[in-house]
């Protein structure tokens, strides 16, 4: 992929796509809205019992902080767990990547990871380093935090018309129709309750 459209594979490049598409600001809407969304997500995330809510509960004792890259971490990651979105297959963890490696995610983002990574479903909440994937392989690399990979996987997806990964598409669906407003149809249900959850 990166041989068809090596031009796309910056950034700014992927910013620039977007807004000739769409005409809008990727970048200032997709973090304007988290930042929005994040008190209300993180009282929703509070209330969840059960599995998911001790799920959402180790997201809440990971983040120390309320800087805004933590808090939004912890919405990123909170969002397939309240959707019932699958980690398994979107978050690869790797402390060392040969060149040319392929990756078995045909799209995800890849965390490079330390010694406080527990499993490779269950990376670090913010790694000091990730990259994304596409079609099993490292598409880009060295970007400095989850939040910023997770716009710019979005940006990508929807420039290059792929189809959103099965294991995230709850996730991508509420990115897209519910914070971004993009393309609007009927909503799964899961997507749709919590729609309706962060009304009220």
């Amino acid at each position: 992929m990166v041989q068809r459209w090596p031009a796309l594979f910056t950034e700014s490049q992927i910013y620039l796509e977007f807004n000739r598409i769409v005409g809008r600001n990727l970048k200032e809407e997709f973090f304007g809205v988290v930042d929005g969304l994040c008190p209300n997500l993180m009282e929703i995330f509070k209330r969840k019992a059960g599995q998911i809510g001790q799920h959402l509960a180790e997201l809440l004792l990971q983040t120390k902080s309320t800087e805004p890259t933590a808090t939004r971490c912890l919405v990123l990651r909170g969002l397939p767990v309240i959707l019932r979105d699958d980690a398994s297959m979107f978050f690869k963890s790797s402390s060392n990547l040969n060149n040319g490696e392929s990756l078995d995610i045909p799209v995800g983002i890849l965390c490079y990871e330390d010694n406080r990574a527990t499993s490779p479903a269950s990376p670090q909440l913010n790694p000091s380093r990730v990259g994304i994937i596409l079609e099993d392989s490292l598409a880009m690399d060295a970007l400095t935090n989850l939040p910023q990979a997770m716009c710019l996987l979005f940006g990508f997806i929807y420039a290059l018309h792929l189809e959103y990964p099965k294991c995230r598409k709850n996730t991508f669906i509420f990115i897209q129709q519910v914070m971004l407003n993009l393309d609007r149809s009927e909503l799964p249900p899961k997507v749709q309750k919590l729609k309706n959850d962060l009304a009220v």
